[in-house]
C-alpha cells in the first residue's frame, strides 16, 4: 500500500461502550496495520438522525476518504444504519453488498440473506456499512476492504479513485 487514506470507524450500538467495541476495535487495528490513518472514531446509538448527522458532518469535510460503519444493518426495528445513510450517498456501490453475502453464505448460510451490508460514495468519500459482528467486519474486511483500499491492487481500487478526487459525485 503506497497510498495512506484517513479513515473513521463509527459502531453503531445501543449498548457497546468503547471498551467493548471489538468490531470498531477491529477495523480501527485493521486500517492501522495497512498504514492508514484513523482520524476519527465514534459509538452512537442506533438513531437515524444522529448517525445521519454523524456521517453528513465527515462527508463535508476534506477527510475522511473512507468511513466504515459497524452496525445497525439488520433487519430488526432497532436497526436503522441503512436508512440513515442510504439517502446521503450519491452512488451506491452494489457488488459490495452482493459479493459479502456471497462470502458470508459459507459462514452463516441463508442467514446471509438478513445483511443488509452496503457500500457506496459520498462527496468523494467512501462509505461502507458492515454487520455489527466482529467476524462479519473481519469477513469483509479480509476478503474486499484490505484490496480495494490498497492503492497497488489491480486492475483497480478505491484509493486511486477516491485520490483523483473523482469518485462519482451526485445531487443529493
Amino acid at each position: 500500500m503506497t497510498n495512506p487514506l484517513d479513515c473513521a470507524v463509527l459502531t453503531v450500538s445501543d449498548t457497546r461502550t468503547l471498551d467493548q467495541d471489538t468490531s470498531g476495535q477491529y477495523l480501527h487495528d485493521a486500517l492501522l496495520e495497512m498504514g492508514h490513518q484513523v482520524v476519527a472514531r465514534e459509538i452512537l446509538p442506533d438513531e437515524v438522525y444522529q448517525i445521519r448527522a454523524q456521517v453528513c458532518q465527515w462527508i463535508a469535510q476534506a477527510s475522511p476518504h473512507v468511513i466504515l460503519i459497524t452496525g445497525g444493518t439488520g433487519f430488526s426495528g432497532r436497526d436503522g444504519t441503512v436508512q440513515a445513510v442510504r439517502p446521503i450517498l450519491d452512488e451506491q456501490i452494489p457488488g459490495f453488498g452482493e459479493l459479502f453475502r456471497q462470502l458470508s453464505y459459507a459462514d452463516i448460510g441463508s442467514s446471509t440473506v438478513q445483511s443488509r451490508a452496503m457500500a457506496g460514495l459520498s462527496n468523494n468519500t467512501f462509505v461502507g456499512l458492515l454487520p455489527g459482528s466482529t467476524g462479519a467486519c473481519r469477513l469483509a474486511f479480509e476478503k474486499i476492504l484490505r484490496e480495494q483500499l490498497d492503492s497497488t491492487h489491480k486492475p483497480c481500487n478505491f484509493v486511486n479513485l477516491l485520490l483523483r478526487g473523482d469518485a462519482r459525485r451526485g445531487s443529493v
